[in-house]
């Protein structure tokens, strides 16, 4: 979960396209092509080409932004100040539209359930007799005495009487 999602890319890599195959490319908010200086600095040129291709074949994103390819160099410091103004672009346009909350509002219900779901495992996983009755059920499965159902009905049984 995350407010801006910017891919970072190496020009020359040999994979430049390989994430639309992944799906991540439909992901990203931003792509920043890293290395485009020196003897990459026209495969990084080339690379950002392709991702703009790329990037058209992927529908509108649902917060309305259209997202961007851009290239940088670390070892420079060139195009950073570009990507965080582009990043700040996002969060305006964001913000503007309610986009933002709304996914903020998703986000916080998203660990609400998370961390809930986390905690009643754990509590569950660490009751004695839970443990034993795993390893006991684990043991029974092995040796073809139960299913794994019939076994999970048994340990969350243990629930109702702890």
């Amino acid at each position: 979960m995350v407010d801006f999602f910017l891919l970072l890319k190496l020009a020359g890599a040999g994979d430049e396209l390989q994430g639309i195959k992944r799906g991540i490319i439909e992901m990203a908010d931003a792509i920043a092509i890293n290395k485009a200086d020196g003897n990459t600095l026209e495969a990084a040129k080339l690379a950002k080409v392709e991702f703009n291709r790329a990037l058209h074949l992927y529908p509108q994103k649902t917060s309305g932004w259209t997202p961007k390819v851009t290239l940088c160099s670390a070892l420079k410091n060139e195009g950073i100040i570009e990507i965080w103004e582009m990043i700040s672009e996002y969060i305006k346009l964001a913000k503007g539209t309610s986009y933002f909350d709304k996914r903020r509002h998703k986000q916080n219900t998203y660990w609400l359930h998370k961390t809930i779901e986390n905690r009643l495992k754990s509590d569950f996983f660490n009751q004695p007799k839970v443990k034993v009755a795993l390893q006991e059920q684990l043991k029974r499965i092995e040796n073809n005495e139960t299913t794994p159902f019939a076994a999970a009905e048994y340990i969350l049984s243990l629930n109702k009487t702890l």
